[in-house]
């Protein structure tokens, strides 16, 4: 419990300390929205990687050699609040995450969140859902990474099952040609939500595939590219749990 409370009293002070930094870096963005954007990506990991430290999580990290040095569409397991926080510390390049319209209403955190080219997706209106999907194509075309959770929730499920993926996330990679990574996460549940609300100190795998180019799949594989990316997730995610 005592890490919980640390971690929520972190979060405030952050998001209310940094709204000073935020007027700085908009004014920065004036001139140079490059530097405005790399001076958030590295703000916001820092504060993740403290947030970590706290949990006393310990992470091994398989793969990471695959990410190629271009935008990407990384693509992963979802078990955890806390799946974000690891999987964005380590990002390299500008990257935005694909989120639930509903994270729209905590005012601070939202102004963070779409300084970081963080999309909001409406899953009740399909139009909507469409406008973001089109905005993650001109990211990912700009040079600015994508990550989705295509579960579309947290796996509340067993340790190693995983909800169907739907399929709309990925027509950002067949639609640019870029690269799909997947990121297969193992115990991440362990941290936070099997035993909410404490936070208990404990060991993930992240795993980095390699990576997948659409325009290399042969044409049965890519029209059913959401069911491949989504077996190899499985496969390495079942293969990992003998490490935790």
């Amino acid at each position: 419990m005592f890490r919980f409370i640390c971690i929520v009293i972190f979060l405030i002070l952050y998001l209310i300390l940094t709204i000073p930094v935020l007027i700085v870096e908009w004014v920065i963005g004036k001139f140079n929205p490059y530097v405005r954007d790399i001076s958030s990506l590295r703000l916001v990991q820092w504060a993740f990687k403290v947030i970590l430290k706290i949990t006393g999580v310990k992470t091994t990290v398989i793969g990471e050699e695959n990410v190629p040095d271009e935008a990407v569409l990384f693509i992963g397991n979802h078990r955890s609040y806390f799946d974000i926080l690891l999987t964005y510390s380590r990002c390299r390049r500008l990257t935005g995450y694909i989120a639930k319209k509903e994270m729209e209403r905590y005012l601070t955190l939202t102004t963070w969140m779409k300084r970081l080219h963080c999309l909001f997706l409406d899953r009740k209106d399909p139009k909507e859902g469409l406008k973001t999907i089109l905005q993650a194509i001109d990211d990912i075309k700009n040079g600015i990474s994508i990550c989705v959770f295509p579960e579309g929730t947290r796996n509340r499920g067993e340790e190693l099952s995983m909800l169907p993926f739907k399929d709309g996330a990925l027509k950002i990679s067949t639609k640019t040609g870029c690269a799909i990574v997947p990121i297969s996460m193992n115990n991440t549940a362990e941290i936070f939500e099997n035993h909410f609300p404490k936070i208990k100190k404990t060991h993930v795998v992240i795993e980095y595939g390699k990576p997948i180019y659409p325009d290399q799949l042969d044409k049965d594989t890519k029209r059913h590219i959401g069911d491949y990316v989504e077996n190899v997730i499985r496969e390495t995610i079942r293969k990992n749990a003998e490490l935790v």
